[in-house]
């Protein structure tokens, strides 16, 4: 179903059970799949590479140049996942040459009304961030994190698998895997037990992230002495060796346990 009032370039490339809503304008090099819906008033620029059964609300903007004074114009993507859901107003700008010349959000995802994702970032599957959450430029959200509504991401912050962010939070630095950040200035607050337990985690590697993350919040060390206390004392596991990996890569370091320096 594709309305009279829709404006779509006729080498946009389109399902053909894809349903597009009055006001709706479509540029040329946009591919959208099978069973999505666009909603009025909806702006789908070059560059847009949508999947199946998306849902994109009235007003959202997908795929703009980007906001960075680098970028001349050159061809570059934004790529939507399949089952992501774009609520009203969100506005999502393509990569750029100069980083990764795309900007990706991944499958079951949900981003509220308000959202704004800059260029090259790079979404996870089923990530859910809340009304007007602002992300910079190159930032990494891994999958099945959650950013609190009104929140501010600086641009090049890592944001971990299953972690949380309270709404309204300025988030500077890296943020690990499973665990929940709040507070002013962001600072850990304990890890996201109550997501890993809806996601199937076992008792055992709940227990396993905690005691990791009491080892380097909680026992005023020094990240890298923590760190190396964690490789030596515990057995190697999949848990223990990423949020190890993520903490040693982490570029703009992590935040700090709650009262630390």
């Amino acid at each position: 179903m594709i309305q009279p009032l829709a404006y779509i370039h006729p080498q946009a490339k389109i399902a053909e059970n894809v349903v597009i809503e009055p006001f709706v304008t479509i540029y040329k090099d946009v591919v959208i799949g099978e069973g999505t819906w666009i909603g009025s008033n909806v702006t789908i620029m070059d560059g847009a590479r949508i999947g199946k059964n998306c849902r994109i609300f009235p007003g959202a903007v997908v795929s703009a140049p980007p906001q960075d004074m680098k970028y001349k114009g050159e061809a570059s993507t934004v790529t939507i996942g399949d089952n992501t859901i774009i609520r009203e107003c969100v506005t999502l700008n393509r990569g750029t040459a100069l980083d990764k010349n795309t900007t990706t959000i991944g499958s079951n995802c949900l981003l509220m009304a308000y959202v704004h994702v800059a260029h090259d970032c790079i979404i996870g599957n089923n990530v859910i961030i809340a009304n007007s959450v602002q992300l910079a430029g190159h930032i990494e959200v891994q999958d099945f994190a959650f950013i609190g509504g009104a929140s501010a991401v600086h641009q090049f912050v890592s944001i971990g698998a299953h972690s949380i962010i309270s709404g309204g939070s300025l988030v500077r630095k890296d943020v690990p895997p499973y665990t929940k950040a709040g507070r002013e200035p962001l600072s850990y607050v304990g890890i996201n037990s109550v997501g890993l337990r809806r996601r199937g985690f076992s008792s055992e590697q709940i227990n396993e992230i905690q005691d990791i993350y009491r080892t380097i919040f909680l026992k005023k060390l020094n990240i890298s002495r923590a760190l190396d206390i964690i490789e030596t004392e515990r057995e190697p596991t999949e848990i223990r060796d990423e949020i190890l990996d993520f903490i040693r890569n982490s570029n703009r370091g992590v935040m700090k346990g709650f009262g630390n320096s």
